[in-house]
């Protein structure tokens, strides 16, 4: 046989093979790696990857129906939360250390720190956290922010268990566990609402840091800073409405 056929019948073997390779990784399914995700599943993946809400939390804990009910009380609700609910002393006497000078408000504002997935607040954690902070055990067996050197003037912000009664009872506090705690400031305050803010926004930032939790505005969002610009518009809105002048702030505070 002469080299030319030789050649010939290599090149139609080389061929064979890869016409066979071509065919077998065009049929072969292909792995997603490497693909390029279509936007909608993209933003699907990057949902489930986002720290939960805290009405998802509460779903988990009380059931869908408890839950949803839970979110629609509103503020009211949770202003009813603070007042009727929380605090349950079993027939002992009511501590009188940050109780609200009136019981009329106009507006609440509300904060909360919840829980990473899979993990509670401690009660044990919560107390540490709150003494870091500046915050007063007193009234209700919740934490307040006291006007320095005034208590009597009531407080500035509240802190509460969002579980039921919503108190910190320190007979039980080494074993409680809550999914989230909650940040009250009911206006008027005892300094005027921009202060106040101004006073409750770091506590709230400084214990979730201290608790390694998420902090949510009211609608159990992420706090991000368009809220924060939002919020403290409002309340400078709220203040020159009713002609409050701002103050300077306590270091104490």
């Amino acid at each position: 046989m002469s080299d030319t056929w030789l050649l010939r019948i290599g090149i139609l073997v080389v061929g064979a093979l890869l016409f066979a390779a071509i065919w077998y990784f065009g049929t072969r399914p292909r792995s997603p790696q490497g693909r390029r995700v279509p936007a909608k599943a993209a933003a699907a993946a990057r949902e489930e990857r986002m720290e939960p809400t805290l009405g998802a939390q509460l779903e988990r804990e009380l059931g869908a129906d408890t839950a949803e009910a839970a979110a629609e009380e509103g503020v009211q609700g949770e202003m009813e939360l603070l007042d009727g609910a929380v605090g349950g002393t079993g027939g002992a006497t009511v501590s009188q250390y940050g109780r609200r000078v009136s019981d009329e408000f106009d507006r609440i504002v509300t904060l909360y720190i919840a829980a990473r997935a899979g993990h509670v607040l401690r009660g044990p954690d919560i107390v540490v956290a709150a003494e870091k902070a500046g915050l007063a055990y007193g009234h209700l067996n919740v934490f307040h922010r006291l006007v320095s050197g005034h208590p009597e003037r009531g407080p500035i912000f509240s802190v509460a268990n969002i579980r039921k009664p919503g108190s910190f009872d320190m007979d039980t506090i080494q074993s409680l566990e809550t999914p989230a705690i909650a940040f009250f400031l009911t206006l008027p305050a005892p300094v005027p609402a921009l202060d106040a803010w101004d006073a409750m926004l770091p506590t709230a930032e400084r214990m979730a840091e201290l608790l390694d939790g998420v902090l949510l505005d009211e609608q159990r969002n992420a706090l991000g800073r368009q809220r924060i610009a939002h919020l403290r518009e409002e309340l400078r809105t709220y203040d020159r409405e009713q002609d409050v002048p701002p103050i300077t702030r306590s270091p104490g505070w």
